[in-house]
């Protein structure tokens, strides 16, 4: 049996202390500008469009990757410290049969690729992270997502991550090409590489005298336009000196290059290929703030 604090006003503190822990956590993360908050499952079940849940069974989570909650995501923040009153009794007796060691029935998660959201437990939670625990046994029903999901998912990513999902959705480029990795952190990136297949597709039934079916075309463009681009990005040393950034911006920055290139007296006839190799003699040494030119 571990050590159990002696007195009820030993277990109060232990509520308080970790609501006051959480609350400059919560403090410090506002300030560098990394919330803490916990995700609505269905904001994220709604951007990323999931499918299931398929029953998965009993396994030990770790605690660290549980990252969000069906409906309790007001009262607890991201390391699943307490955040209201109200739940400061039923804390305790979880807190309390911890101490004792009582065989506590498993939470129950749903996983979304490598992230967890409590559907039942969030108090059983809470008590593990405060003592420390590195897992908690768990009931699992995975949800299948069209894009990967991690722990250090916030917000903003979740946004980015829903653009995505509707990208492809929209191309089906996962299905046609499964093995390429379309994935941009420019805003608006994925409206414009709609953009560029649709325009793309617009000149190929003029070249061909036909009506081009939307596939066909997504298909061609990333085989013709998309991958000789994101080929040479992967193999420029560019990359390296942005990090964050990816093979598919590098192609949205060399696309705005080449319109360029092709507005100047002489230039109708220049490539994408010959437009991205331009592009990278024309980027001089890079400082950490700078993007490169376009």
């Amino acid at each position: 049996m571990r050590q159990l604090p002696d007195g009820r006003a030993l277990t109060d503190s232990e509520f308080e202390w970790s609501r006051l822990k959480g609350f400059f956590q919560r403090v410090l993360g506002s300030l560098s500008g990394h919330p803490q908050e916990l995700l609505p499952f269905d904001e994220v079940r709604e951007k990323l469009r999931l499918g299931g849940p398929i029953y998965r069974g009993v396994q030990d989570v770790p605690l660290d990757q549980i990252v969000g909650s069906v409906d309790r995501y007001q009262d607890f923040d991201r390391r699943f410290m307490p955040k209201q009153s109200h739940s400061e009794q039923k804390w305790q007796r979880v807190n309390r049969a911890w101490y004792r060691e009582e065989n506590l029935p498993p939470v129950m998660l749903y996983q979304v690729g490598e992230a967890y959201f409590v559907i039942d437990g969030h108090h059983r939670v809470s008590v593990a992270r405060s003592h420390g625990q590195p897992t908690i046994e768990a009931e699992v029903r995975e949800c299948r997502s069209r894009v990967p999901l991690t722990p250090d998912i916030d917000a903003d990513a979740l946004e980015r991550l829903g653009d995505r999902v509707d990208f492809l959705e929209r191309t089906q480029i996962d299905v046609l090409r499964p093995d390429s990795r379309i994935e941009t952190t420019l805003l608006g990136g994925y409206d414009r590489l709609l953009e560029h297949i649709a325009v793309h597709r617009y000149f190929m039934g003029i070249e061909q005298g036909r009506e081009i079916p939307e596939e066909e075309a997504v298909a061609h463009w990333h085989d013709t336009l998309y991958a000789p681009v994101a080929s040479i990005a992967e193999g420029s040393e560019l990359l390296a000196e942005l990090p964050g950034r990816t093979p598919t911006d590098m192609y949205l920055w060399v696309m705005d290059h080449l319109h360029y290139l092709r507005s100047r007296g002489g230039g109708e006839h220049v490539d994408a290929v010959s437009a991205a190799v331009d592009f990278l003699e024309e980027q001089p040494g890079l400082e950490d703030d700078e993007q490169p030119a376009g």
